[in-house]
């Protein structure tokens, strides 16, 4: 700790011990997060945001004011109100008056990073969205950073808008002024880690803490003077993860943070979040991501909050043991009690000695019951995606002739002479940096874009499939899942039918008839799944299909996409899935389209070689 900033402290915990003689409360702040509307866009936008993202961002708005009214929260704090640590008991959330956690412990220690998993539709976001919102009773002193909605459409810069943190500032140097009155160990440690973060956001570093914040983030120099509202969805994202990061708060709530990043900007911010202090809580669909970041695995299971030490893969293997002893243990007890039924019905009527026998078995037998038998290990639903057979088309399926692209004339050149093919056994994935067209190429591919020069052939018979971040926007959250798709395809007269098609992507029961609005948005991504595969494409384009999914659906999709007879072209900045699908990797930079020699976890290591010279010689 250097020494002038020592020197500083002291003398303000001598100046507040003199000026207050009498106890004041804490005051109740939090830091709003501001930031997820899940509408990331691929590029800069030219100009303003346009009118139709301005009110998308709004019908998202409303529908996370909706989902706030709809949800009841209880609990106890139970923990020293000035611990660093947070502990609720008896803690329960109801969403649209459908239990999601009941009665369950909610345990988050200081210097842990916790992953939180479930399946699609477990209450993972409306766990977090609680306790973004303080719907239960946290400590008053713990600041909370949500990642809940995109930075809004301001004049500021992007470096300004990380800068603009004197808001907290001031709350902490109040808090600071507070605490030094306290004498208990619990006071001192929360005073001293203040010290800290006032330290980190003191304005003689502020200007070169927000610009590497936002460096690693994608945004280049000349970017990050850029203003809010020159930004689309997504890079607004970027620009209210990079303030989180720069707040550092005590307690930081991330709800898919990768969704709206490039890989590169994944290794980055795994490798920044790795080394977070205080409390971290993610929920990531990427198994990679968890791994590099989590000290600790979250688990929400039969409406309860299950607790493990380790990063996922850990996880995975502890679960598999205990469920493989619980079934041991299940089938010895129902060996044993299989037993003594059938000596009891043998023997409970025959000479004495058996029938006093037989009376002790009924004995042991009740004492097992009364003691609790061992619950027989349920397998967790298992989704499984299906891709109808699309056929054959004779090659060649895409040409790209010497095809040259920008969106204005007078604008810079996205690619210039790409030349290349694809069948239908063509199994791609596009990899590269935000910006350089990704999702562009996808669009030219599918004829929404026009070439600026040059030709695309396409066989006139192709049937493309296209999967992007906006389908769900675009769904009526009034409807049904049944309803929708009964809809869009009305050639299926019967319900049945189509119960059973949406049944095919892990919709059951209640989910295919309740409001669109009531579903999770990993299960509304399915909606979207099952309304894609219905229409029989030839050629899947799927551009970012992970987004909100869980890690079981995202293996149920990889199975599929390896079954589908068709072809494929991902963009995705989940490593995973990249290496179960992707036979090839194309990256798409500097205006053209090139060929990795390697593999997608060779292709990470490189971008990580690269983060660490570019930080050694920024910009």
């Amino acid at each position: 700790m250097p020494s002038d900033a020592k020197k500083r402290r002291d003398a303000k915990k001598k100046e507040a011990a003199k000026s207050r003689n009498q106890k004041k409360p804490v005051q109740n702040t939090e830091i709003n997060g501001d930031a997820n509307c899940n509408n990331a866009a691929e590029n800069i936008t030219n100009g303003h945001v346009t009118s139709a993202e301005d009110e998308l961002v709004r019908k998202l708005e409303r529908d996370m004011k909706l989902k706030a009214e709809a949800r009841a929260c209880t609990g106890v704090l139970a923990v020293h109100p000035r611990s660093k640590d947070i502990k609720i008991e008896n803690f329960s959330i109801n969403f649209h008056g459908v239990e999601i956690l009941t009665d369950t412990k909610l345990e988050l220690n200081c210097g842990r990073r916790y992953g939180l998993i479930g399946l699609n539709g477990s209450g993972k976001s409306t766990l977090l969205a609680a306790l973004g919102g303080r719907e239960v009773p946290i400590q008053s002193h713990i600041d909370i950073y949500h990642l809940s909605r995109e930075m809004e459409a301001s004049e500021k810069s992007a470096l300004q808008a990380v800068m603009d943190v004197d808001v907290e500032r001031t709350r902490l140097e109040k808090l600071s002024e507070e605490l030094v009155q306290y004498d208990d160990e619990e006071s001192q440690e929360q005073l001293m880690d203040i010290y800290e973060r006032l330290d980190e956001i003191g304005a003689e570093k502020a200007q070169a803490k927000a610009a590497y914040i936002l460096y690693g983030l994608g945004f280049s120099k000349e970017m990050q003077q850029k203003m809010c509202k020159d930004f689309s969805g997504g890079w607004r994202m970027r620009i209210a993860l990079a303030r989180a990061l720069y707040v550092r708060p005590h307690l930081l709530l991330l709800d898919e943070p990768t969704n709206h990043l490039d890989l590169e900007a994944c290794v980055w911010l795994e490798d920044e979040l790795k080394t977070y202090k205080r409390i971290l809580v993610v929920i990531s669909h990427s198994q990679d991501f968890l791994n590099g970041v989590c000290t600790n695995i979250l688990h929400i299971d039969k409406k309860s909050l299950n607790y493990y030490g380790g990063n996922y893969d850990t996880f995975v293997r502890t679960r598999m043991e205990l469920l493989e002893n619980q079934m041991k243990r299940y089938n010895w007890e129902q060996s044993q009690i299989s037993h003594m039924k059938d000596y009891i019905a043998r023997f409970g009527h025959g000479s004495a000695k058996l029938a006093r026998q037989a009376q002790s078995k009924e004995k042991t037998m009740a004492k097992m019951v009364a003691g609790g038998l061992t619950e027989k290990v349920s397998t967790e639903k298992i989704v499984q995606f299906y891709f109808l057979d699309c056929g054959t088309i004779p090659p060649p399926v895409i040409m790209v002739q010497n095809v040259s692209f920008r969106y204005k004339d007078d604008g810079p050149w996205i690619y210039k002479n790409l030349e290349f093919g694809i069948d239908l056994d063509s199994r791609i994935a596009l990899v590269g940096p935000n910006g350089a067209g990704k999702s562009t190429l996808l669009k030219l591919l599918c004829g929404e874009l026009a070439p600026s020069d040059g030709l695309i052939r396409t066989n006139s018979h192709l049937k493309f499939g296209r999967y992007h971040q906006h389908l769900t926007d675009l769904l009526d959250l009034d409807l049904s899942a049944l309803e929708y798709m009964m809809t869009s395809f009305p050639e299926v007269k019967e319900k049945e039918d189509m119960r059973k098609i949406i049944g095919r992507f892990g919709l059951t029961g209640r989910q295919q008839v309740c409001p669109i609005r009531q579903l999770s948005d990993g299960q509304r991504c399915r909606v979207v799944f099952a309304w894609l595969a219905w229409q029989s494409p030839h050629l899947l384009l799927l551009d970012e299909p992970t987004n909100h999914l869980d890690m079981e659906t995202i293996d149920a999709l990889a199975e599929a996409i390896n079954e589908f007879a068709g072809g494929m072209v991902l963009v995705s900045h989940d490593f995973r899935l990249i290496s179960q699908v992707a036979q090839e990797i194309w990256i798409c930079e500097k205006q053209t389209v090139t060929k990795w020699p390697g593999t997608i976890q060779s292709y990470k290591e490189h971008l990580r070689k690269r983060i660490l010279k570019n930080l050694e010689n920024p910009m």
